[in-house]
This record gives structure tokens, C-alpha cells and sequence, in this order.
């Protein structure tokens, strides 16, 4: 009995001190950004890598320096570009948010790459993204968002589907 009423206790100081943070850092966070529309790919059993898209607007000129999540052992900020005719991908060191001007993370182009999975991500899943902001003055704000899970829609729609080839 004293286990079951310690489990519950536990618990349930935990979702109030969850709540409590996001309460105090909330106002914080919005200040530096907002993000709009965020979702993950969605993978197939034992796929090992994926990717996040959304639109970050900062308050103030900053730069997006990492990203995390628990569900990824590595987490990086990537771009896609094309090259003499071929799509390649690299991980960035950050990514400039000017301020007041959304930056668009989506297929094709800028997005946070989530590698090494520990889970099958499947429509519907909600996947927790910690983003770490880093301000002109020297200052880092993580912002907690909550990436829905979605079937990739087909190349032709994405606008990646030019038959080319792409290289990591």
C-alpha cells in the first residue's frame, strides 16, 4: 500500500512540477520563437533515421544552434541543396533566424534530422523536439515543441521528385 500510494505521489509531483515549468518558461520561450506547423516523417519498422519540418519566427535575430529528442540518438540541424545536378545533404552548424522572417524547415531544404531511432515513429505519434536558440548577445533558450508524426506525401508533391539523385 505505502508503494502504490509512493508511485502516485511521485507521479504526480512530477506532471506538477512539468506543468509548473512550462507555466514560468512558456512567456520566456515565445519571446525568442515561434514555431508553426510541426511534424516528423514517419518511418517503417527498423528505419533507422527520419526527419522534422516546421516554420521557426524569431522575436529577435538568433540562430538555431541543436536540436534534441528522445526518441533519436543523434539529432542534427541539416540543408539540402543541389550540386552540379545532384541533391545533397549535410548537417549545418546552425541556422540563421533573422528576425521577424520565418524560416521554413521542410523537405528539400532545411530540417532537423533525427538518426539513430529508438522507436518506430508512426502516424499520429507525438515526438517531443527540444530546439536550443542562441540570441546575438550570447544567450540560449530551448523551446519544447511537439512534432506530429505523418506519411510523407508523394515526391511529386514535395517538390522533390525531379528524378534527380541525392547523396549524404
Amino acid at each position: 500500500m505505502q508503494s502504490s500510494f509512493t508511485n502516485r505521489f511521485t507521479w504526480l509531483m512530477s506532471c506538477l512540477l512539468t506543468v509548473a515549468f512550462a507555466i514560468v518558461a512558456g512567456p520566456v520561450v515565445a519571446q525568442v520563437v515561434s514555431v508553426k506547423d510541426p511534424w516528423v516523417r514517419s518511418t517503417v519498422p527498423r528505419q533507422k533515421a527520419t526527419a522534422a519540418y516546421m516554420e521557426i519566427t524569431a522575436g529577435r535575430a538568433s540562430r538555431l544552434l541543436e536540436a534534441s529528442s528522445p526518441v533519436a540518438g543523434v539529432v542534427e540541424i541539416h540543408e539540402m541543396r543541389m550540386d552540379k545536378d545532384v541533391m545533397r545533404m549535410r548537417a549545418i552548424p546552425a541556422l540563421e533566424l533573422p528576425a521577424g522572417q520565418p524560416v521554413a524547415l521542410e523537405p528539400g531544404g532545411y530540417h532537423v534530422m533525427l538518426m539513430d531511432l529508438k522507436v518506430q515513429i508512426k502516424d499520429g505519434d507525438k515526438v517531443p523536439i527540444s530546439l536550443v536558440v542562441e540570441l546575438r548577445n550570447g544567450s540560449r533558450e530551448t523551446a519544447q515543441i511537439t512534432a506530429v508524426a505523418r506519411s510523407p506525401q508523394p515526391a511529386s508533391t514535395q517538390g522533390g521528385g525531379h528524378g534527380k539523385s541525392h547523396s549524404h
